[in-house]
């Protein structure tokens, strides 16, 4: 069954043109794998990435912010652990 991606992004801090381009990144490698690609505005400097609820990607703890690459191969582990991605 595909899967389905949630971006949560700071408005205020203007982070949702990363995560439309993150969102149109996995709609392009999963086109298969996903159902939906949800994009989600909220506040408090947040950028999270969540697979069907759940949470794999964050900058809540680090405050770093999670980099394309790291997410696809997060998302490629749960939804395709055979594909190849990139360089790989």
């Amino acid at each position: 069954m595909p899967g389905r991606i949630e971006i949560t992004y700071c408005r205020k801090c203007r982070f949702m043109l990363r995560a439309a381009w993150l969102a149109q990144e996995l709609l392009t490698t999963f086109e298969e794998d996903l159902s939906e690609v949800a994009i989600k505005p909220s506040s408090g400097g947040i950028f999270e990435v969540a697979l069907d609820g759940e949470t794999i990607a964050t900058n809540r703890e680090t405050k770093r912010m999670p980099e394309t690459s790291e997410v696809k191969r997060l998302v490629r582990d749960r939804l395709a652990p055979e594909r190849r991605i990139g360089h790989e």
